[in-house]
């Protein structure tokens, strides 16, 4: 039955009827607090309720917001996390050779660096590595992985140029890029320009893993003066600022 066709029983008003509501936390019921992100430990996500937990919270928030489905990926064990990433089910589910993977999508993020003892949130891109540990095959680039998009679209006077400048210029975020053990950083609105951070990435050992990440920083002093519902809102809000720049790195955009 064509889409067009709006007559009661069709194809099309079967699926729009029957088609999932994401619904989120209402904002009262929110109680996560502003210390389950512990600057020496990571990010609470262990024994807490859901209403507690930012994992759930903001999967939530991102179905609402996008009426899409959305995978929770992290790194680290038990109580506390180190990194957390929320990715489009729809983008990684388009790849033909990485439907499972989600290395090869653009996602939103949150981190503590307990090195440089910030709080990060925005979208990070990933590259893997050209040449995996034989332990790891999973992390090899694939053809169908955004990085590539990604790098097509780093060029002067491109949509993507035009966001990364509003975002660090202008919104006080910084960006990340290259090799994960040695990253350039541009922040305090300073633009590098596309050009430059093209070579920085394409630069990186093959046998590192390379990132892109956009994101706004946040230090503990800044952390401890809001409230849980605070900080939420403050997510929430970074990852729409980042959103236009992140789709045009992704296979299937965020509507």
């Amino acid at each position: 039955m064509p889409l067009h066709d709006r007559r009661r029983g069709s194809w099309y008003d079967t699926n729009i009827m029957n088609r999932k509501k994401y619904v989120a936390f209402p904002k009262a019921a929110i109680r996560f607090q502003n210390e389950f992100l512990d600057f020496q430990k990571g990010i609470r996500v262990g024994h807490l309720e859901d209403n507690q937990r930012i994992t759930r919270i903001l999967k939530l928030a991102l179905e609402a917001r996008y009426q899409q489905e959305f995978v929770t990926e992290r790194f680290g064990r038990g109580v506390y996390w180190q990194w957390i990433g929320f990715v489009s089910k729809s983008n990684r589910s388009s790849k033909p050779l990485s439907s499972k993977n989600s290395f090869g999508c653009s996602k939103f993020f949150l981190t503590i660096d307990q090195g440089e003892q910030v709080f990060k949130c925005g979208f990070s891109v990933e590259r893997g590595m050209i040449t995996p540990q034989p332990d790891f095959p999973q992390t090899r680039l694939q053809p169908d992985w955004d990085w590539h998009r990604l790098l097509d679209r780093l060029t002067r006077a491109s949509p993507l140029e035009k966001e990364l400048k509003r975002l660090v210029v202008r919104e006080d975020f910084s960006i990340d890029a290259g090799n994960w053990d040695d990253r350039f950083t541009a922040s305090r609105g300073k633009f590098p320009g596309v050009e430059d951070l093209k070579k920085i990435l394409v630069a990186a050992p093959p046998d590192a893993w390379t990132v892109f990440q956009v994101y706004y920083p946040m230090r503990e002093r800044d952390i401890r003066a809001s409230t849980g519902a605070d900080l939420v809102d403050a997510m929430m809000a970074i990852f729409r600022e980042t959103t236009p720049a992140m789709n045009l790195c992704m296979q299937v955009q965020l509507e």
